[in-house]
């Protein structure tokens, strides 16, 4: 479990997409900025996606963390896009006692969406982010959402679209700097929100 608030920009070293197979990523961290002792199996969150640490190997200055993501992972998420040196959010798992600064996040994916438009306002910037049909009712203003693994507010919901603000601490050290219209980005919708609309429709069955 994690929640949405980033603690390090990895950089893609490799990528081996093979089709029908798993393929294998590895991203590289400054080891001096990796405080938590990590272990093989342990759950990372990679642009929001959830993976299991397989290897990790010491290069130069640098922790390098390997992954294996599944086919249908790499489908269903930018995963299938990714590219080598290109920068990724990461977050390490929640620990129990751990400060909740952002929403609880599962790291499971729902679906990808595009970015619509993007304005720069003062020191901040407002995304818009396409919402498809399968989505739509999860997504609330004021509610709480997660774009490649990010933990953000919705701050309007209209026209088969919603839209955050990233102020810019968020933007300076997240990939959303990176990000242009129309690229493709990770959702996953806030898990109380899900559960409680699975609970409303079972109670009207």
């Amino acid at each position: 479990m994690f929640t949405g608030i980033i603690t390090h920009l990895g950089k893609i070293t490799s990528i081996n997409h093979v089709s029908s197979k798993d393929s294998k990523i590895t991203i590289a961290l400054p080891k001096n900025t990796v405080k938590k002792k990590l272990k093989i199996g342990c759950s990372i969150a990679c642009e929001g996606v959830c993976l299991t640490l397989v290897e990790q190997t010491f290069v130069k200055e640098n922790i390098n963390l390997s992954f294996y993501a599944s086919k249908e992972t790499c489908d269903l998420t930018t995963l299938k896009n990714i590219k080598k040196n290109q920068q990724v959010n990461i977050e390490f798992s929640l620990k129990l006692g751990d400060e909740l600064g952002g929403h609880l996040v599962l790291g499971h994916i729902d679906q990808t969406t595009k970015i619509t438009d993007i304005q720069t306002i003062k020191d901040s910037w407002i995304f818009t982010f396409a919402i498809t049909q399968n989505i739509e009712k999860f997504i609330a203003k004021k509610g709480s959402i997660t774009i490649n693994g990010v933990s953000l507010t919705v701050n309007e919901v209209a026209n088969k679209s919603f839209k955050v603000n990233i102020i810019k601490h968020t933007f300076d050290n997240t990939t959303f700097k990176n990000l242009e219209i129309n690229d493709l980005v990770n959702i996953e919708i806030d898990v109380i929100a899900r559960y409680v609309l699975n609970a409303t429709i079972n109670n009207k069955k």
